[in-house]
């Protein structure tokens, strides 16, 4: 039922797709309405023709419908009743329990002023070895998983989220099939870590476009613990190509030119507005990011991952290891712009040094195996390379293996240590003396 002062209209102008158009004044940018009782957006004024976005799509909405604007821009009630709790896009409870209470805030809001913002210097442990000893990552950052649609990388996400060393983790899902809803309620409840984490989730049941609020109500809730409470807090987005699907759908729809790969021209905007939320505050608290973009056909130069790549501090890629029939976190392709800022300073001083000698080594396992596969015979090193590389990669690099930071630099000494000589890891006299196994 209306409610006093609110403006209603009922001669749309224009009807498409996705959109209406009406005749309205004193309306704002990402102001809700309804149409007909379907929740929509303005996305577009120009003069006095305002164009909204329906979020259940037009079919059957009359040219008489009545819409109603809600004198607001989408919000979420943030406060501690958030946590341990899943939410859908509109930050509606889907877990059967009480609507949380709250101050209410627009989502979407500007991210933080550079100047405002601290050189990032704390370590974020996510458990996973072939993230934290060779991709190390840093507080405020952000960063993606590269993955090919097929490959586990929900199952990495929910083992990040149970494994990293944060105050909260907010999970925001997008596009997921029922299936992988059910999976991170399960995982969550049976590891009894529900009281730190928190989740916003569209699945493939619920209209696409209602995707593009999630990263905005995640990222709302990370602000709340980041900057009133003074946590270090761990947002989760899986996935964004279905994030960037949804805004292509949009683009179309309202009939715009579309850009590389049928993506909107806007995507980078799209894009940085969401991974520029990650900070590291004066103040202590911290939005660390990492995303993950399910590449097509391994296709790292389409639209999303090549836009993604400019933004982001680096990059983590899921490849499956053939010798070892796991899936590991791939050292060659891996990268963190920000680890120099913690490895060997918040982390054991051996750590840069047992880094680049493991991944320097896997990369001679590589050049062994070129030499093999093409008929030439393996020297001694080689064959002890080739060994190496496979016990590196399950005990460190697949993505099952959970040690702490030193357990997996000692667990790298003694791999080191199993396959080769001092003289020939290439490190520090004085780090071979006190750590060599």
């Amino acid at each position: 039922m209306a409610k006093a002062f609110q403006k209603i209209y009922t001669q749309i102008t224009q009807i498409t797709k996705a959109t209406c158009a009406v005749k309205a004044t004193n309306v704002g940018y990402d102001e809700l309405a309804t149409v007909n009782g379907r929740l929509a957006q303005v996305v577009k004024i120009i003069g006095d023709e305002v164009t909204l976005q329906i979020f259940q799509g037009t079919e059957g909405i009359p040219t008489n419908a009545e819409v109603i604007f809600l004198g607001k821009a989408p919000s979420l009630k943030v406060g501690d009743q958030l946590a341990g709790r899943f939410f859908n896009a509109y930050g509606d409870p889907i877990d059967g329990g009480p609507i949380p209470e709250g101050d209410e805030q627009p989502i979407g809001g500007p991210s933080v002023n550079p100047v405002r913002r601290k050189q990032p210097s704390e370590l974020i442990a996510t458990g996973i070895a072939g993230i934290d000893l060779n991709n190390t990552l840093v507080s405020g950052q952000k960063i993606p998983f590269f993955a090919d649609p097929d490959q586990p990388f929900n199952q990495v996400m929910a083992t990040v989220a149970l494994r990293a060393k944060a105050d909260k983790i907010i999970l925001g899902g997008m596009g997921m099939t029922n299936d992988d809803y059910l999976f991170f309620k399960n995982v969550f409840s049976n590891a009894g870590a529900l009281d730190r984490i928190i989740s916003f989730m569209n699945t493939t049941e619920d209209p696409a476009v209602e995707r593009l609020l999630v990263p905005d109500m995640a990222l709302t809730a990370a602000e709340y613990f980041a900057v009133e409470k003074n946590e270090k807090v761990l947002v989760l987005l899986t996935d964004m190509t279905s994030y960037a699907d949804a805004l292509s759908i949009v683009s179309n729809r309202m009939d715009q030119i579309p850009s590389k790969d049928s993506m909107p021209g806007s995507l980078y905007s799209d894009l940085a507005k969401i991974y520029e939320k990650a900070a590291q505050f004066p103040t202590g608290g911290s939005i660390t990011i990492v995303a993950v973009t399910t590449l097509s056909g391994g296709d790292i130069t389409h639209a999303v991952p090549d836009n993604t790549g400019y933004i982001t501090e680096g990059q983590l890629f899921l490849r499956r290891d053939s010798d070892i029939g796991k899936v590991i976190v791939d050292p060659f392709r891996s990268l963190s712009r920000l680890k120099q800022l913690v490895q060997g300073k918040k982390t054991r001083e051996d750590h840069p040094q047992v880094m680049n000698a493991a991944v320097r080594l896997y990369s001679d396992a590589a050049n062994a195996k070129t030499k093999q596969e093409n008929g030439f015979d393996l020297t001694d090193y080689d064959e002890r390379t080739l060994a190496f590389a496979k016990d590196y990669s399950e005990y460190i690099l697949a993505i099952d293996v959970n040690l702490d930071t030193d357990e997996m630099l000692d667990k790298t000494w003694q791999l080191l240590s199993d396959h080769f000589k001092p003289a020939e890891v290439n490190m520090k006299q004085e780090l071979v003396e006190k750590y060599w196994q």
